[in-house]
């Protein structure tokens, strides 16, 4: 099967050979193909299909134009050489189905495939290849799931999508704070205000990123947007914890998760490339802090239920 890129996040593209493919943009025949795009590899009845995409019509209008329709998309996804097994739309008297498991690169599915390779994984905790694989998926995601459709069924896709993808990029700047790439950090922290702007978790990130690369005066600015976003979006304003943030800021001394007291930072690190092994120590090191704490969090819970046991008699 020749290779067939699809993108559905953003402006909708169909690819073959990286030449646009014709006749899959027009009314329904774009709607039935992105529906099966998101419902994909897995058979679908003729009759829900009709009524989900003409559900104004009667019954037999229905299947009618889901007839008419199908055939048109079957010829846009047709091409010489195309064996019959090979074909992207399967279908037969009963049911609907598309095959995207070769030669479909679909932003989608690579999207997806990301999310769950991380999900239940804090960003701290990725591993380099997890934290990869994040990268390049969310460096797909080019805009909203079918810009311009409004549809009950997109709609809800849409949200979905959008919602891993803010989870994601949330994780890669975790990921990029504990392996000191702030530049990275700050980019996905950009494009997660541009989607967001009044995400409060996020402008605490920045700003300690920002003075963890050495910018402090970026860092007290970061909380001015920030505070004026709350204002503007929510009417509230900063959380106490954002507060105490933006006062070590400015006392130039700031708590490092993990480790004990505040501590200066300098602002040589703003360029600072550590070598592989000293990232993957420091992770580790991370790693380790948190199992102490909860550690040291399980003893104390031990000696409190002891204290206040009653003697054996």
């Amino acid at each position: 099967m020749l290779p067939l890129n699809i993108c559905l996040l953003g402006k909708f593209s169909v690819q073959l050979n990286d030449e646009e493919v014709v006749g899959l943009h027009s009314g329904k025949v774009k709607e039935l193909f992105c529906y099966l795009l998101l419902h994909r590899n897995r058979p679908h009845s003729r009759e829900v299909l009709a009524a989900q995409l003409w559900g104004e019509c009667t019954t037999p209008l229905s299947k009618k134009y889901l007839r008419q329709t199908l055939w048109q998309l079957q010829q846009g996804l047709q091409w010489p050489g195309q064996e019959e097994s090979s074909r992207v739309l399967q279908a037969d008297l009963e049911s609907v189905r598309l095959n995207t498991n070769q030669g479909v690169l679909l932003d989608v599915a690579v999207l997806e495939k990301a999310f769950e390779m991380a999900n239940g994984i804090a960003g701290e905790h990725l591993d380099d290849e997890t934290a990869k694989q994040l990268g390049e998926a969310v460096k797909g995601y080019q805009g909203d799931l079918l810009e311009g459709s409004y549809h009950d069924w997109c709609l809800y896709h849409r949200e979905r999508l959008q919602n891993m993808y803010l989870d994601m990029l949330d994780k890669l700047m975790a990921y990029c704070e504990v392996c000191r790439d702030f530049a990275s950090g700050l980019a996905f922290g950009e494009r997660l205000l541009h989607e967001d702007p009044a995400r409060e978790r996020t402008y605490v990130r920045l700003m300690r990123m920002e003075y963890l690369a050495g910018d402090r005066a970026g860092a007290l600015r970061r909380f001015q947007r920030c505070a004026a976003a709350l204002k503007k979006d929510l009417n509230v304003e900063p959380a106490k914890s954002t507060i105490k943030l933006l006062e070590q800021i400015r006392a130039d001394q700031l708590e490092i998760p993990g480790q004990a007291g505040a501590v200066p930072v300098p602002g040589e690190l703003e360029n600072t490339v550590l070598p592989p092994l000293l990232i993957r120590l420091r992770k580790i090191r991370t790693l380790l802090l948190g199992v102490q704490q909860r550690v040291q969090q399980d003893i104390q819970a031990v000696d409190s239920v002891l204290s206040i046991r009653p003697p054996h008699r």
